[in-house]
């Protein structure tokens, strides 16, 4: 197999044997969006654009509100789409090395004036989604917490979809009730192919229930 080198950001080279992998993780700008700089590895490169709504099984509307910290699917008015604040997602969707796996996307959401991101992080030894403030890169050297792989939901509903975290196979964006919030989590199944309707995500533009 042929080794793609990632960008060092070391002095030094780490001696290993051939069983072992070099792995860098790399802060991209200010932000906390990680990419990790391998020997051999994912590399993404930004395709294309798509600005939708993610609606859950219910027909609700994922809402972020970073100054709350916090990301649910809500009941919203079509005068509160029409404003897109929170809502109107940009589905960044890359070209990849290794396609088998999946479309490679990210999300980015602009709430006022500010853009957040979608990604993944680890906290008290858990796995939950964050918004972090800052753009989505064009081009990604390896693996990142940012991308997800766009599934069809089962075979026989090609119009729903679940998103797979790119660093953790078979954990996906779901969600769960808590305290009368559908709040977006990270949910761990144990079967890629099990049917789990909090992980169905429909992708909708404005004054469409589905999306062909």
């Amino acid at each position: 197999m042929r080794k793609r080198r990632g960008k060092r950001h070391a002095k030094e080279r780490v001696k290993m044997s051939c069983e072992l992998m070099v792995v860098c993780a790399v802060q991209l700008g200010e932000n906390l969006c990680l990419y990790f700089a391998e020997l051999e590895c994912d590399a993404f490169s930004k395709e294309k654009t798509l600005h939708r709504f993610l609606r859950n099984v219910n027909s609700q509307v994922l809402v972020v509100q970073p100054d709350l910290n916090m990301a649910a699917f809500e009941d919203v008015t079509d005068q509160e789409m029409k404003s897109g604040s929170g809502m109107n997602f940009c589905m960044h969707c890359y070209k990849t090395t290794t396609p088998s796996a999946g479309m490679p996307v990210a999300f980015s959401v602009q709430v006022e004036d500010k853009s957040y991101y979608m990604c993944c992080e680890e906290e008290h030894g858990k796995m939950i989604v964050r918004f972090r403030e800052g753009e989505v890169p064009k081009d990604i050297p390896g693996e990142s917490n940012i991308i997800f792989f766009k599934k069809t939901f089962t075979s026989y509903s090609s119009k729903a979809f679940k998103f797979e975290y790119s660093l953790e196979r078979g954990m996906f964006l779901a969600f769960e009730e808590e305290d009368s919030l559908r709040k977006l989590i990270l949910k761990k199944l144990p079967r890629e192919d099990e049917v789990d309707e909090t992980t169905k995500i429909t992708l909708t533009c404005l004054n469409e229930r589905y999306n062909l």
